[in-house]
């Protein structure tokens, strides 16, 4: 992916310098659903970080004064135009608008240059942070999936199934909302 600019942050592909501040975030996270990523050693995040350098998938979110990675983005393409997107931000820049400023940058490169004509997110139904995100960027809550997906388990050892809200924005509704 090209490197995108916004008035304090940078949206680029991970590089291996990336390992520290990528542990920041990603060794407790937030949400369940990424879990799955979760890494222990900086090996590990080295790791992770080629995996996804050589992708477009995952976008570092770095804060520009200091290219340090504060948070990243995410899209898995569903042919022909339509794109899943989400982020994961490190706890530390909460509540800074970072998130909706790179969503909103990234949103508009998905529209623009990728030709995209629905963007969407799934949310779990206790990540008011992410819902509130979804909103400002102007998605509309089109469902919510009750018990959809697992990604951890009871103390019993059966799975733990995440009720989960669908947000999306057709690329129509997000130029009336340019204006």
């Amino acid at each position: 992916m090209q490197t995108l600019e916004t008035s304090r942050l940078i949206l680029r592909n991970f590089v291996t310098t990336d390992a520290p501040e990528l542990i920041e975030y990603i060794t407790n996270p937030r949400v369940n659903c990424f879990l799955e990523h979760n890494v222990s050693t900086l090996e590990d995040a080295v790791i992770e970080i080629e995996k996804r350098s050589i992708a477009d998938e995952y976008i570092a979110v770095c804060l520009k004064e200091s290219n340090k990675l504060i948070g990243e983005l995410f899209t898995m393409k569903e042919e022909p135009d339509t794109y899943n997107i989400g982020w994961n931000f490190n706890v530390k820049y909460e509540g800074k608008g970072y998130a909706s400023e790179s969503a909103n940058a990234f949103m508009e490169y998905l529209y623009m240059q990728q030709e995209a004509r629905r963007l969407y997110a799934y949310v779990e139904d206790d990540n008011f942070r992410s819902q509130k995100l979804c909103e400002k960027l102007g998605m509309r809550q089109e469902g919510l999936f009750k018990e959809f997906i697992s990604f951890t388990k009871h103390e019993d050892g059966t799975p733990k199934y995440e009720n989960t809200f669908q947000y999306a924005l057709l690329k129509k509704e997000w130029l009336a909302h340019q204006k």
